[in-house]
Parts: C-alpha cells; structure tokens; sequence
C-alpha cells in the first residue's frame, strides 16, 4: 500500500537522515530544534522559521540534546494528526524540556495546554513574528555577523535537489469535512514577483525540481480585485517553467480554466502531472460536503487533458466512508475509479474533526465498513497502479536521483512521481558515476504495484 502515514519520517527534521541541517554550531551559538508536522505546506513554514531565526544569528540543531529549545510544528487537521502533534509535543518536552509550538493546531491553544502545560509559547499558522517573539524570549539571540552567514537559499527542510514552492496561503471553499479556512483564513495569494524571484533564487542554489503547493492552487491570484487576467496561476505556471528545473503542481482544484495549464505540459514548460483532490464521485455525498457535484463532467474534463497531453499523470485523494455514504454511492466510486484510471491514488477512512460542519451529518457510517470500503477501494486503486506500470516497461524515460545507498542502489522518481507521496524508481547496477540531484534517462526493465525499476 502506498505510505499514509500523515507526517512521514522524511518530513520530520528531528528524525530525517536528508534534512540539510549538518553546520555545527560554533561556541556559545544558542541553538533551536524544530519538529515539523504534517503536510508540505506546513514544511514550508518551518523553512520560513528556520531561515528566519538562522539570520539572527541562531543555529540550528539536528537533535534535542542540542538544542536551547525546540519549535514543535503542529498539523491539526484530523484528529489522529492532533494526537499526534499531542505525542510529539510531549516527545520534544521528556526529551529537552523547553517547547514552543506553532502550527494549525496552534489554532486551539487551549487544546494544547491542557494536555501539555508546561509549553512555553503557543502561536497559530503562519504567525511567523509571534514565533520569534517567543523564541527571543525563551532563548536571547546572540549574533556574531562576521561568521552567522545565511545560506543564499534560506534553510531547507528537504534535499538540496527539489523543494516546495508555497503559491498562496488560506482557501475560500467550504468543504464541510474541512476547518483549514478557520486555521488559516481565505485565500491570500503571494506576489507573483515574490514567487518567481524565490524560485529563480532556489534555482540557481541547485534545485532541480519545485514543487508547487498551497490550499488551492489552480485559485492563485483570483483574491486579487485589479488583477490583469482572470486566472494568473497560467502565466505564473509559464514563467515558472522558463527557469529550467522541473516545475509540479500540488493540489489543484478542478476547475474549468484547469484545462489551459495542460498544453504547457504538453510543451514541456510544466511536468504533465496533477495532483487533484477529486474526494468522491456520487453527486449526493459530494453534495454532503459541500463539493461541485459532478463527477460525470470531471471525466469528460479528464479525457480532454488527456487528449491534448497523453502521458498526463493524474492523482487524486478521497474520502471513503463520509458521512450518509451508501454501499450504493460508495459502489459508484469504485465504477468511476474503473472509468477515470487514475495514475496515482490516496484514500482516507472519515474521521470527525473538531469544528467540521460534517461532525453534525447524519447517518455516520460504522469504523468496521470505512476499514472494508478503504480495503476495497485501495485494492483497487492497486490494480489500476500495477496495469499502468506494467505498461511502462521497455520505455525510456527521464528520472531524478533522489538517493544512493551504500550499495550503490538508486532511488530515483520520473516525471510521474512526487517525492513522499507517489512511487519510485530503482537503479541496481552501474551508477558509480550518479549523484543525488542528476536527471538522467533510464530503460524501465521491471514493474511492481507502485514502482519500477530501471537500467541506465
């Protein structure tokens, strides 16, 4: 099965082998940790954090141990991520005892102090000042500017070779399984001068591939009243593509004007990939949260990317087991999945989070029938991975390194997998003379259920 856990170990910087915090400090340095939570959104604000705390002269540590205090970056938007954005709050204080926590869960201040009082500080998402207002207060900065010197691409989180782009902050929709509009407001779109001048700045620091984040994607710069052309995420996409790196869209909603990006992916300007958070295909449960209800037209909307640009990657997450599904609704689903063919596929079990508005439907459906719809849906989300893979041997396609291991064993991605998320692709032989950042071309010889493996 695919990796779902909600904050996997790579995106952990208290517990990655790959996040890039290898300086030492020098003496007398006051140090500070960060446990970073959740999704690449909220990666990106410990990125923010981080660059901004190394400015003032602060360094960063690898470990608890090491650190005069640690930032815990909390995901709050299901309850078992609460729980544990709880677990790893009381990690950080039995470990050093000194804790401030930030993040969509710092929304609930309250939440967390009652569980965990001796906390230091508590600030919500993207309250990036209050952050270093209480990092100042827990631990004086002490600069030295002859040595204290910022990396010019600001401090990352992931490998030096790819990373997250954040487009905008908030979301104007009103899904009713969904509080991140509460967490972290409506949409506030980035300059597209800010965006562009970061990633030629990342660019030109080494980075091969971006990727493109935010709540809503394909909505950038619709927030702004006296914008020049009424979807501006096209000439960003555009502009973004002419910098050379690999340019990947996350969490694009589907929108009509959606249609407009594909020939840039058809061009080359852009990775013929999109991530789209499809939820469901009955119109009546899409209804029930509060989603554009229809599913037949998404699929006539999927044909026609895939018309203008065949080798078009499409992934998608959705919710088994929402409230008032049916054995009938949720069989539909499963019809649609046989229709849509989708590359790549998450799926979730329905959980009630505090503040949805769903938490007040009727009709919730039992935990032993969300387990058998998920087993279900994933057996067969599995099937349409293993056929489209298996289609995919004997081609020639380009990939990224990501990693080689001590025996010489390359973790690559194509162009159709995002890193954390999607599958991989394996070189076992001949690659003494890869590095980690390379794009090379590879003959894929193997498949399985969700990688392949290559040969150069």
């Amino acid at each position: 099965m695919p990796r779902m856990s909600q904050n996997p170990p790579s995106l952990r910087p208290d517990l990655a082998p790959s996040a890039r915090i290898t300086e030492a400090p020098r003496a007398g340095q006051p140090t500070i940790g960060m446990v970073s939570l959740g999704c690449p959104k909220a990666l990106v604000d410990s990125e923010r954090i981080l660059t901004r705390l190394r400015a003032e002269g602060y360094g960063i540590s690898p470990d608890y141990s090491g650190a005069d205090a640690v930032i815990v970056n909390t995901c709050g938007f299901l309850d078992s991520a609460k729980a544990e954005s709880l677990d790893a709050i009381g990690e950080a204080l039995a470990e050093n005892g000194r804790v401030i926590v930030t993040g969509c869960l710092g929304a609930e201040p309250e939440y967390i102090t009652g569980a965990h009082p001796k906390v230091l500080a508590v600030t919500g998402p993207h309250q990036y000042e209050q952050v270093l207002d209480a990092v100042h207060t827990a631990v004086p900065p002490d600069p030295d500017p002859f040595i204290d010197l910022l990396p010019a691409s600001g401090v990352k989180l992931t490998p030096r070779h790819y990373s997250y782009l954040k487009i905008s902050e908030g979301c104007n929709h009103k899904c009713k399984f969904c509080i991140i509009p509460d967490m972290r407001g409506l949409l506030t779109s980035r300059p597209a001068k800010a965006v562009l001048r970061e990633a030629e700045k990342l660019v030109e620091s080494g980075v091969r591939e971006l990727l493109v984040i935010s709540q809503d994607t394909s909505a950038y710069g619709t927030d702004w009243k006296d914008r020049d052309e009424k979807f501006p995420i096209l000439s960003l996409a555009r502009d973004l593509g002419s910098f050379g790196a690999w340019v990947r869209m996350h969490y694009v909603y589907p929108y009509p004007h959606v249609r407009e990006l594909i020939p840039l992916m058809a061009e080359g300007l852009v990775l013929p990939y999109l991530d789209i958070p499809f939820q469901h295909a009955h119109p009546d449960t899409l209804k029930r949260m509060a989603r554009p209800a229809a599913a037949a037209r998404t699929l006539d909307e999927i044909a026609a990317w895939r018309d203008i640009c065949p080798d078009i990657t499409l992934r998608s997450t959705f919710i088994v087991g929402y409230p008032g599904e049916t054995e009938e609704e949720f069989q539909t689903l499963l019809d649609w999945m046989d229709e849509a063919q989708l590359d790549r596929v998450g799926c979730f079990q329905y959980e009630n989070v505090d503040g949805a508005r769903s938490n007040a439907l009727p009709d919730h459906v039992p935990d032993e029938v969300k387990q058998d719809r998920w087993d279900r849906f994933m057996e067969k989300a599995q099937a349409i991975s293993e056929a489209k893979l298996a289609a995919k041997v004997g081609k020639r396609m380009d990939v990224i390194v990501d990693e080689i291991d001590e025996d010489g064993i390359a973790t690559c991605r194509t162009k159709a997998d995002a890193p954390e998320i999607d599958g991989n692709l394996f070189i076992d032989e001949g690659t003494e003379r890869l590095s980690v950042g390379d794009i090379v071309s590879v003959e894929v010889d193997e498949a399985g259920e969700y990688d392949l493996w290559g040969r150069l």
